[in-house]
């Protein structure tokens, strides 16, 4: 099939070729109403500007992008987010356009009308699936970009990571070394790569292990923790997928009548101020810096470096009040 053009825009816009040019390339001569006719016709007709093109266009965006699928009111109870971003922001001098979106169709056309609008140098994308269409979408844009995990799975993009099965074998390791041996493990998202991962080496080194879905949110944490503790095997020991699930367990657990750490022990994945007040037992990393090695790794990328996968240290687990070994119910 025949490239659309420009002139293929402006025709099926009803504009001129000049109005086109205009809109695609985010400058000012132009409404708002046209402009985003023009994108949506170019969207549609599946227009993608040549290589020579852009390159003439040396002029840079100085910003960065970040997408996150998310509720908006999820995203204030996620610490590890916010420390995420705050060291990508301190190792940038341009800009960290943030957009949260509803939906991973959303996302990819938010990053369709960046590109073409030139809003953004390069993008960091997190929350990687196992098979993921933000891959292959960057390297058919030609927009620079570093996963934020998932090494393996990220084609020939940069890739930042911390080896999440190890990690989730540390914490195996450590409750059985206490004598555990009915342990549950409440998840986050199943479409995640990391959540992936996690499954995996859990089940691995867990015999009958159970696992309940969850969406990192405080309500998934304490219906999970209700129906594992309400059933006829109830573990000794829960692993969570985040801190605001463990602290949410924590007081179902608490309001069931069941002790922490002598009757229940409880990990959470992320350390956080709600882990170290709660007194829980979890996975530690310095995230800020986790961050800053990604807004690195970005950086590079943008100035013409060739992507590189860096694996990033693995986290500790940092013991509180939470764990113990089993009694009652273990």
């Amino acid at each position: 099939m025949k490239r659309p053009t420009i002139m293929d825009i402006a025709a099926a816009a009803g504009v001129s070729k000049g109005a086109v040019s205009l809109a695609l390339n985010g400058r000012s001569g132009v409404s708002d109403a046209t402009r985003a006719r023009v994108l949506e016709v170019a969207s549609s007709l599946g227009y993608r500007p040549s290589v020579t093109a852009r390159a003439l266009s040396s002029a840079s965006a100085d910003a960065v992008g970040l997408v996150l699928v998310r509720p908006p009111r999820a995203l204030g109870d996620e610490a590890f987010f916010f420390q995420l971003i705050a060291g990508m922001q301190s190792e940038m001098s341009s800009a960290l356009l943030l957009q949260v979106v509803s939906s991973r169709d959303a996302e990819i056309e938010l990053y369709r009308r960046w590109w073409a609008e030139h809003r953004v140098d390069g993008v960091f994308l997190v929350d990687l699936l196992v098979d993921d269409p933000r891959v292959e979408l960057m390297s058919s844009l030609g927009l620079p970009a570093v996963v934020v995990g998932g090494a393996g799975h990220h084609g020939s993009l940069a890739s930042v990571w911390a080896d999440d099965y190890a990690a989730m074998t540390s914490v195996v390791e450590y409750l059985k070394s206490l004598g555990h041996r009915r342990i549950a493990r409440v998840a986050g998202l199943s479409s995640l790569l990391h959540t992936v991962r996690r499954d995996q080496a859990f089940l691995a080194s867990v015999v009958d292990g159970v696992i309940v879905a969850g969406d990192y949110t405080a309500e998934a944490g304490a219906v999970a923790t209700r129906r594992l503790l309400e059933s006829g095997e109830a573990p000794s020991a829960i692993v969570y997928d985040n801190d605001v699930m463990a602290v949410a367990g924590a007081e179902v657990a608490g309001g069931l009548g069941v002790s922490v750490p002598d009757e229940l022990s409880i990990v959470a994945w992320d350390d956080s101020v709600l882990c170290q007040h709660g007194r829980l037992t979890a996975l530690s990393r310095d995230t800020f810096a986790f961050g800053a090695r990604a807004a690195r790794a970005l950086l590079a990328v943008v100035d013409g470096a060739s992507p590189t996968d860096v694996e990033d240290v693995l986290p500790e687990l940092v013991v509180r009040g939470s764990t113990g070994a089993p009694s009652a119910r273990g």
